[in-house]
């Protein structure tokens, strides 16, 4: 069965012949490798590019082992390149081509090539794109399947496909095995055979299972408020460990690096500035983070407000997590300070929405709690608050729009309602 990824094909299309090395990053097993040597390069078959003007590699297999060295590959590379017409060069997991950089920006230099590579580590990838490429990458960064697209491919209802889809989430592979079983063991077995194995040995980590101890902790706490000295209390409470702030550091770098958790700041709304700590981090597929904790703490608020997270960041859009400080009078007249929290801020150019997870909004109670820090905000930018039970989408007597978590994941434009 193929699934479309059209929204990701139709970015490399956009960017053929811009002079730039287009770099596919995200997290191992998400479809990168299918987008550009299958999808992209059947695209360009149907455009009338012949066979033997693209040139292939994957450098995670080990038959292609020998052309991780630059030398041996650029001279197979020149050999491929007989004439002057263009040439789409489509390198797959190219962090394990040593001096890549250097490669590519020589490939990238002549005038008939056009350079496509996907990469599984934003250590390697990202920050070089925006520093040693010198203004020659162009990146394009690919998440697992979004509820969209894996409803292209499932034989039901959005309802039912909803729970399917946080709990085992959107990685291609797994969303295509037959049964619950299956989809258990090959997410069990990215984590321990793919994802685990490739932090530690690329890191060089020596302590493995503390590292794996701290993925099942954020993995319990995805929507809390964190930072590494309260995970190290956590750690020496629970663990009796003497694992350091500055190591847990390094772990959460390891993990946002293979793009298994990505970090989101903290805003202060009314000061205009960001907040040091604690922070939030967030899973970039359910399914993985449901697989840490064996099957075991699926809480459906945490688990869609990560889901609405990730499509934000699929959407292109910079997220934050809001925070308001006022002043209230308290019980004895005295005025009190309290912090009021906005799930996220998310902002793309000069467009920017405020935004509530909220599961349900059973009483009156639970709504005023949700919009009360809206009321606060002092702008003119729109305010939601996505649901799981809103039946169609409206604006309230405070001008904020309520609407389904349906209705937003599966229209593109729902935030332009």
């Amino acid at each position: 069965m193929e699934i479309k990824r059209d929204y990701y094909l139709e970015q490399l299309i956009s960017r053929m012949d811009n002079g730039l090395i287009k770099v596919v990053t995200g997290i191992r097993r998400c479809g990168k490798s299918y987008l550009l040597r299958t999808l992209f390069k059947k695209y360009l078959l149907e455009q009338g590019v012949s066979e033997d003007h693209i040139i292939e590699m994957a450098f995670d297999l080990y038959d292609n082992i020998e052309f991780r060295d630059p030398k041996v590959f650029y001279l197979w590379v020149k050999e491929q390149l007989k004439d002057g017409e263009k040439y789409f060069i489509l390198l797959d997991e190219v962090q394990m081509l040593d001096e890549f950089v250097s490669v590519l920006n020589g490939l990238a230099d002549k005038k008939n090539c056009d350079v496509f590579v996907t990469g599984s580590n934003a250590k390697f990838l990202s920050r070089d794109i925006a520093t040693e490429f010198g203004g020659r990458g162009d990146e394009i960064h690919m998440y697992p399947l979004s509820f969209s697209e894996f409803m292209s491919v499932y034989d039901g209802h959005y309802y039912d496909g909803w729970n399917e889809y946080i709990t085992y989430g959107g990685i291609p592979i797994v969303v295509l095995a037959d049964t619950d079983e299956q989809k258990m063991a090959l997410l069990d077995n990215l984590f321990k055979e793919t994802y685990i194995r490739d932090i530690a040995s690329r890191n060089k980590v020596r302590n493995v299972g503390e590292m794996e101890t701290l993925l099942n902790i954020l993995s319990s706490a995805i929507g809390s408020l964190t930072n590494p000295n309260k995970l190290q209390k956590t750690f020496k409470s629970v663990n009796q460990s003497k694992i350091t702030a500055t190591t847990i550091t390094k772990y959460i770098e390891y993990l946002e690096d293979s793009f298994l958790i990505e970090e989101a700041k903290r805003f202060d709304i009314k000061g205009k500035s960001y907040i040091g700590t604690p922070m939030k981090y967030y899973f970039m597929d359910m399914g993985l983070r449901n697989a840490r904790l064996n099957f075991r703490q699926m809480e459906v608020t945490h688990s869609m407000e990560n889901v609405i997270y990730n499509e934000l960041r699929k959407r292109g859009y910079r997220v934050d997590v809001g925070n308001i400080m006022i002043v209230e009078p308290g019980k004895n007249g005295k005025p009190v300070k309290k912090q009021l929290e906005v799930d996220f801020i998310c902002s793309k150019g000069s467009k920017k929405y405020y935004i509530q997870s909220a599961y349900s909004l059973e009483t009156e109670e639970k709504m005023a709690q949700e919009i009360r820090p809206f009321t606060k905000i002092n702008d003119s930018f729109k305010k939601i608050v996505i649901t799981s039970n809103t039946p169609k989408p409206f604006y309230n007597d405070d001008g904020i729009l309520m609407m389904s978590v349906f209705d937003f994941l599966l229209k593109q434009e729902s935030l332009e309602l």
